[in-house]
């Protein structure tokens, strides 16, 4: 039944992130098209997107590594909207919001944890395919470590590329055509970013426990059965 209930919520996460992905941008071409002048619709926008982010991280109850980086985030955006500005400027602040995003990806790289190894293990350690004891396989493997640091590099550069155009288009194209296209983008972005990663970790073997990625763990890659559809046996204990 706990299963059933745990399949059943996967969609409704799915459908949930959608909405308040795509309210904002709803929001602010309903309030236009009522007559509402542009940068009060951003600002609109922006107070539901911040609010959104805020009952996520409140129902979390705690602070992760991610929910620090969406915090900071969250903030960072709201203290751009309160500065003066005029509806152009509203609409550069997604630009620096993404182009600080991108940075601290790469600058991450460079650190103990970076973003991606971060952002990922809660998601794949142990699952389709991957290895469990993803803390293990980081002090013993230098390769597993590496391919963190350059998805993170990856990520980060994607994303300052996307918050340059972002910034190009807010001061070039119309008023009311800049949230569509900054929202296609965003998914296109983030659609390919994902893509090459994963080809990334399909090529490099990373994303197959039974591969020669894992030789040198013995307890991690050994102890899979050979075949995409295996289950793993775990690790050996010591007597």
């Amino acid at each position: 039944m706990g299963s059933i209930n745990a399949n059943r919520s996967k969609p409704a996460r799915i459908l949930r992130a959608a909405i308040e992905f795509l309210l904002p941008v709803a929001l602010f071409y309903g309030l236009r098209a009522a007559g509402v002048s542009a940068y009060a619709a951003l600002l609109a926008g922006t107070a539901v997107s911040v609010a959104g982010s805020l009952v996520d991280l409140l129902q979390s109850r705690k602070v992760s590594p991610f929910g620090l980086y969406a915090l900071t985030l969250m903030v960072l955006s709201t203290l751009v909207s309160l500065i003066p500005g005029d509806e152009r400027f509203l609409l550069a602040r997604g630009a620096l919001v993404i182009g600080v995003s991108g940075l601290w990806f790469l600058i991450s790289a460079a650190t103990r944890k970076p973003l991606t190894y971060v952002m990922t293990r809660p998601i794949l350690e142990g699952r389709l395919g991957w290895p469990a004891q993803w803390e293990r396989l980081w002090l013993q493997l230098p390769r597993f470590r590496r391919i963190w640091r350059v998805t993170s590099i990856l990520w980060g550069l994607g994303l300052c590329a996307d918050a340059a155009l972002r910034f190009v288009m807010a001061w070039n194209l119309p008023v009311d055509a800049v949230p569509g296209l900054t929202t296609a983008l965003t998914t296109a972005t983030t659609a390919a970013l994902l893509v090459v990663a994963n080809i990334y970790y399909q090529v490099s073997g990373a994303a197959r426990a039974w591969s020669p990625f894992y030789a040198g763990a013995p307890w991690a890659a050994g102890s899979y059965p050979k075949g995409r559809g295996a289950k793993p046996r775990g690790p050996r204990q010591k007597a």
